[in-house]
């Protein structure tokens, strides 16, 4: 398997430096390319050659945010983006260009630890749709958001906040204070209500099987029938849902998908 080319933007020098001293211990991710400003970054990720960047937020002449536009406005694909900052106020704007991850300075190493494995996570998934096209047309009926849905969850913890995507999210859980995302790496609290959440999740990815619970179909493992028209599904992170009838029809047709 060839290294994870990697990218390292910042003008700082000192900051590259402890990127690349923390990517040390990551074998996986080859460092093949930095840039110390915005437009160096710019031209550096024009070229297709990078599978993941690590990208400051604020530089001179052109910031994180403006390069990733850029290049959004052109049309060009687009590596794996961590953005690496010492403020969190831009964690909103890095939501609405998916970043994989938002890093804070200073870099804490168990933090950089859980960044590096989402990484390398969404790497394999875009792998894994590439070699088989049956799966990847099966991943793009139930993951594939509209640009009015919600593709992405900002998870705000007292050390640190990070985004989960659409297609790692197993359901999504009401509780007497919000709403609880349930991935395969654990349990995270959303500060909304499950009737707010549902209006911005896509149809097509989520489906609402009881009045306290939104499922992602894409990670059932198996189901059975419960009593009276309900269904108990495992999921992929081990848990169990049931479904309820007055969701009846909804699942009706998920089920037919299993037929």
């Amino acid at each position: 398997m060839r290294p994870i080319r990697t990218l390292l933007v910042d003008d700082e020098p000192l900051a590259r430096s402890l990127l690349r001293e923390l990517l040390a211990d990551f074998p996986a991710l080859a460092v093949t390319g930095e840039a110390a400003n915005g437009t160096e970054a710019l031209a550096a990720l024009h070229t297709g050659a990078y599978d993941v960047v690590f990208l400051d937020v604020q530089m001179p002449d052109l910031d994180g945010v403006q390069v990733l536009r850029r290049l959004q406005a052109a049309g060009q694909p687009l590596p794996l983006v961590v953005f690496v900052t010492a403020y969190d106020q831009y964690a909103v704007q890095a939501f609405a260009l998916h970043a994989v991850d938002y890093l804070l300075k200073p870099l804490d190493p168990d933090r950089f630890a859980d960044c590096v494995g989402r990484v390398q996570q969404q790497l394999a998934l875009r792998q894994d749709q590439a070699r088989v096209p049956e799966l990847e047309a099966l991943l793009h009926s139930w993951t594939a958001p509209a640009a009015d849905y919600q593709d992405q969850f900002l998870v705000k913890l007292p050390a640190r906040s990070f985004f989960v995507p659409a297609a790692e999210v197993c359901y999504f859980e009401a509780t007497g204070n919000g709403v609880l995302l349930h991935a395969a790496g654990g349990h995270y609290p959303l500060r909304t209500a499950l009737g707010q959440l549902a209006e911005r999740l896509d149809p097509a990815v989520f489906l609402r099987i009881h009045r306290s619970c939104i499922i992602n179909p894409a990670h059932i493992v198996d189901f059975k029938h419960w009593s009276h028209g309900e269904y108990l599904f495992r999921m992929a992170n081990g848990q169990h849902v049931t479904s309820s009838r007055s969701y009846s029809a909804g699942v009706q047709q998920l089920l037919k998908r299993f037929a």
